[in-house]
């Protein structure tokens, strides 16, 4: 009989391989307490129980915080700038108008510019308007010829990556035994530039038309990386996530053995040195990325998305995985309206099945605004009667 362990200990001894008394569950509910308002009081600000998204909320969770969510359902929160708005880390450009002078304005139809000007020219990527599946993102990239990758880097040689100290410090209090100080490091340099620097049209063409001015690119993104993970190592931060985003078909398997797995035994060979857990974020179409899971460093493999979300099954992704701690494992389609309180159950209950103990049961990857607490309160219930 193990005795009782507190939400942190359990997140922790997951990683150690220690034995826990219950699985730990570390459902990541930011995207639907913002997206739903649940943070405003019933009353005056909106009537009691009456969501943003069409689904009802109990009302034991109206006006709360996201902590005293998670106090409430007995869950482990996953991230401290999610759940407290706690920011542990930045990777910021240094401001100096000799060098690197940003400059912000608006669209007509509301699309943010953001320009960044310098001796060598000018950078300048356009996001999508507010409203819609898109708004936010990138709707134009950074770079979009060779020479502004050469401005790119010199702005980047203007920037510099920080571990907010003080922060970390009142998070390790702030959290207390409800969880562990859980940060992320920066993006590999091929990802970095497929989701933030250049996007995925223009960095596979420029690998096929431009190799060497490519890698020469990736090799300084890994230099200017030693700063980050030096910094990262001597932080209190005890698990880094590496907030990859993987998908399949924008990293399909030769891009992914070449320009991401060395850098990930890299870097993640760091780390362990250093006394940190390390796990990845892969959340689209895993399938033919399956035969690399298990040469992974990780210790753990984050919010890999099973059917209906994805196109991989909970046998697969376990085959695949070997013993690796998997991080989430209930697609998020299953919590919205379409899907009964039933089907979430028997999926649970498989991925506890398959999985346990190298688990931490959560949602893969948010639960989505219009999603039911209610079924978290189900999976809460089946986490407290299983044994691992």
């Amino acid at each position: 009989m193990v005795e009782a362990l507190s939400r942190k200990d359990r997140f922790l001894y997951t990683f150690e391989r220690k034995k826990v008394d219950h699985l730990a569950f570390s459902p990541r509910l930011y995207y639907w307490y913002g997206k739903n308002k649940s943070y405003l009081k019933p009353g005056r600000f909106r009537k009691r129980g009456q969501p943003a998204c069409e689904t009802e909320i109990p009302k034991q969770y109206l006006g709360k915080t996201q902590m005293e969510i998670y106090d409430l359902l007995g869950a482990t929160p996953r991230y401290v700038w999610e759940t407290m708005s706690i920011p542990l880390t930045s990777f910021t450009l240094i401001p100096n108008p000799l060098k690197v002078r940003p400059w912000f304005h608006k669209q007509e139809n509301g699309a943010p510019v953001f320009t960044l000007k310098t001796k060598l020219g000018k950078l300048t990527q356009v996001n999508n308007p507010p409203g819609g599946g898109l708004g936010g993102f990138p709707a134009e990239y950074w770079v979009k010829t060779l020479d502004d990758l050469q401005i790119m880097k010199y702005i980047l040689s203007n920037a510099h990556f920080y571990v907010f100290s003080p922060f970390v410090r009142y998070a390790h209090w702030k959290l207390g035994n409800r969880g562990v100080v859980s940060g992320f490091t920066l993006r590999s340099p091929y990802q970095r530039c497929i989701l933030e620097i250049m996007g995925f049209h223009k960095t596979i063409t420029f690998l096929k038309r431009n190799p060497t001015e490519m890698e020469d690119f990736f090799a300084f993104l890994e230099e200017k990386d030693d700063e980050v993970y030096r910094k990262l190592a001597r932080s209190s931060i005890k698990i880094l996530n590496f907030g990859e985003n993987i998908d399949a078909g924008l990293t399909p398997p030769r891009l992914f053995e070449k320009y991401c797995m060395p850098y990930y035994e890299r870097r993640v060979k760091e780390l362990h040195e250093a006394g940190k857990f390390c796990h990845i974020h892969m959340d689209g179409m895993l399938k033919d990325l399956l035969p690399f899971l298990d040469q992974l460093p990780f210790d753990g493999l984050e919010a890999m998305t099973p059917a209906p979300a994805g196109d991989v099954t909970i046998e697969e992704l376990k085959n695949a995985m070997g013993d690796k701690i998997l991080l989430d494992g209930i697609p998020s389609t299953l919590f919205l309206p379409q899907y009964s309180f039933d089907a979430v159950r028997e999926f649970t209950q498989k991925v506890l099945n398959t999985f346990s103990p190298n688990l931490i049961l959560g949602v893969s990857d948010e639960l989505p605004p219009n999603g039911d607490i209610r079924k978290v309160e189900l999976i809460v219930q089946m986490v407290e009667k299983f044994n691992p």
